[in-house]
């Protein structure tokens, strides 16, 4: 049976993802689709039917998802838009008779979802004796007032921080809080954006009362890991990849067992399924927890290079078959290059 399979506005790197699938080692054939509001979407590229796809939120948007899936015969949908939405409304995709490969616990979701939230119940967990990673210090802020004394009780004994929002992804509003930023030394001797001083994050929050939550937390400044997991529908943890980013675009796939251990314990406590993704950071030779995504991570085609098929496995899994034992290969040191893409052609015209 050809299986229909949607994803729905996802990263660019999903294209490899597409490719892992379709692809992959029991020969299940699928359709592919994908659809984003950009109609240069280059993953479009990759799939089998492409359409754009309406720049809507909320339960509108839950409405066009499954208005989708009916009328294409969907049977596979994973998603990353609104995919804490979309696990709230489960039910009504199984209504349908589609599968959607998303966490079902919609309010672990959105836990998750929320890294202060996510912080406060690994917090919990601790007191309890049940220690599964470290969390940086850190405050929540959403007011000026409250930047100035979190900045000032954190930055005790020259503690270095950086700011985040409380929900977002990947480095989306991330910024090092660096005082010699904003100078001429600093313009001529750096292009990274990801710096700002205290006195300008100030100016910058003073123009409004309020604003969205933000995380004042201790910037971490050794190696960054995203462990890539794989778990069953119960969520019991089959295989963890570890992967380390190094200098530019070197990625790392390592066998660290401290990292696997975090993994294990965080499976064991919130028993997310299918595929999930941790990111730490070292400091002082300590692993601290920047975030979870109850999703594939953006740099999960590179982990597939550990012989582990994670979209595939995510699906078989989600569909109800068992997999064989796993063992990733580690050792491998990796990165990547850009390749042109044609989106469209026409054809030459001469006078």
């Amino acid at each position: 049976m050809i299986l229909n399979i949607w994803f729905n506005r996802w990263f660019s790197t999903v294209s490899h993802y597409m490719e892992l699938i379709r692809h992959n080692p029991d020969q299940q054939e699928f359709i592919i689709h994908g659809t984003h509001p950009n109609p240069d979407t280059v993953y479009f590229n990759y799939c089998d039917v492409s359409g754009s796809e309406p720049d809507i939120d909320g339960e509108e948007y839950i409405q066009f998802c499954l208005d989708y899936c009916r009328q294409n015969q969907i049977h596979i949908f994973i998603p990353r838009k609104e995919n804490v939405l979309i696990s709230q409304h489960l039910a009504k995709f199984e209504d349908i008779g589609v599968k959607v490969l998303v966490c079902p616990d919609g309010d672990l979701m959105a836990m998750v979802d929320d890294k202060a939230a996510m912080y406060r119940s690994l917090q919990k967990q601790e007191k309890e004796d049940n220690f599964i990673v470290t969390i940086p210090p850190y405050q929540v802020v959403n007011n000026v007032k409250e930047f100035q004394e979190a900045y000032k009780e954190l930055s005790r004994g020259n503690t270095k921080l950086c700011i985040k929002p409380v929900i977002g992804e990947g480095a989306s509003g991330f910024r090092i809080i660096d005082n010699d930023a904003d100078t001429i030394p600093f313009i001529f001797g750096t292009a990274s954006s990801q710096k700002i001083s205290y006195e300008t994050a100030l100016k910058i929050l003073s123009t409004q009362e309020h604003f969205p939550d933000l995380m004042v937390l201790e910037y971490l400044d050794g190696y960054e890991y995203s462990i890539d997991c794989l778990a069953d529908a119960d969520g019991t943890l089959l295989t963890a990849v570890p992967r380390k980013k190094g200098n530019g675009r070197i990625r790392e796939i390592e066998y660290n067992k401290e990292l696997i251990e975090i993994a294990k314990k965080m499976a064991i406590q919130y028993k997310i399924p299918y595929v999930f993704n941790i990111q730490v950071k070292y400091k002082e030779g300590i692993p601290k927890l920047l975030e979870i995504n109850p999703r594939m991570s953006g740099g999960l085609h590179i982990s597939c290079l550990a012989d582990i098929n994670f979209p595939y496995y995510a699906i078989k899994l989600l569909l109800g078959d068992q997999l064989e034992p796993l063992s990733p290969t580690f050792g491998l040191k990796a990165t990547h290059i850009e390749q042109s893409v044609i989106l469209s052609s026409k054809e030459a015209m001469f006078l």
